[in-house]
């Protein structure tokens, strides 16, 4: 989905002027909040895999199709509930969440984030057609969140972004076979001074771009209203992703529109999809204040722009 009309230029991200995607008063079915979505181009179909958090307070993922005027239906029974198998029964009995998608070696990846016995989790799962699914393992230590698998392999091993709990920054981890997974090491945290001073944390899949992987994260300063996300970039080195080549001085996109403003949880837009077209144009989808999707358009070179020659300055 390509916007050409930039309503609102205030951020890097330009919002689409339909905002929300998706709402509450969009679905057909009760919930008490729309998380976030990941993104999957199908063929000529765009799906969302949407994060929704039902009344009695277990998280599905739900499957959404682009319909006509750029709008989207939720399909009404999830795609993803938790599982019932003794496997995954006590990883996944608080719900599923936070699903992002990868497509590598011809299959569709679905890392998501278990809620279970043990606190958080991330889970595999792959699917070829997104009819059906089948879920690969549980693939983390306990209080890990923010699992996004990297489109390809890296000097020969699988590898993924993550947010252990126990810090405030994001970290890479590798594996020879999808389920065991080693040798972590930071790779983005939080900067005295900025906008992401207090914590980071994984956004959509890293994107390949000419000179290195693209990472769309949020980063979170603690205010005396509460947190507040954004949404900033960096660039990391394409065979040693531990170098950062350049990293935004300013946010990419805020929260200023009421419908990221005021929600279940204020003040947050949180990334979890992106797609590029042929023209280096990126779709970032959104969650905002935890009540409801939405999608802006960024140029990759403003991007990268923004990444690597600004300087640090007043905004």
């Amino acid at each position: 989905m390509t916007h050409n009309r930039r309503a609102f230029g205030r951020d890097i991200v330009h919002r689409w002027e339909g905002n929300p995607l998706i709402s509450l008063s969009d679905l057909d079915f009760k919930c008490s909040d729309i998380r976030n979505a990941s993104v999957v181009q199908l063929k000529d179909e765009i799906l969302l895999l949407v994060d929704i958090e039902h009344p009695a307070g277990n998280h599905c993922v739900h499957l959404a199709r682009q319909q006509k005027h750029k709008r989207f239906f939720v399909e009404n029974d999830p795609f993803m509930v938790s599982s019932t198998h003794p496997r995954y029964a006590k990883h996944e009995s608080q719900g599923i969440m936070d699903p992002r998608i990868t497509f590598l070696d011809d299959t569709y990846y679905i890392m998501y984030v278990a809620n279970g016995d043990h606190g958080f989790r991330l889970g595999l799962a792959s699917t070829k057609d997104f009819r059906s699914i089948e879920r690969i393992g549980i693939i983390s230590e306990p209080d890990t969140k923010g699992g996004a698998l990297f489109p390809s392999k890296i000097n020969g091993k699988y590898a993924r972004l993550e947010r252990p709990n126990e810090g405030n920054s994001i970290w890479i981890s590798y594996s020879d076979d999808l389920i065991y997974w080693g040798e972590n090491q930071s790779i983005l945290s939080p900067r005295d001074g900025f906008w992401d001073l207090n914590r980071v944390g994984t956004g959509p899949p890293p994107v390949e771009i000419d000179i290195g992987w693209l990472i769309i994260y949020y980063g979170v300063k603690e205010t005396s209203s509460g947190p507040l996300y954004r949404l900033g970039a960096a660039i990391v080195d394409k065979k040693n992703p531990v170098k950062i080549l350049g990293r935004s001085k300013i946010p990419i996109l805020s929260p200023r529109e009421n419908y990221e403003r005021l929600g279940d949880t204020p003040n947050i837009v949180f990334a979890t999809g992106v797609l590029i077209d042929k023209n280096g144009s990126l779709d970032l989808y959104y969650g905002a204040a935890d009540s409801c999707i939405c999608v802006g358009t960024a140029n990759i070179e403003e991007i990268q722009y923004n990444c690597l020659n600004r300087r640090k300055e007043c905004y």
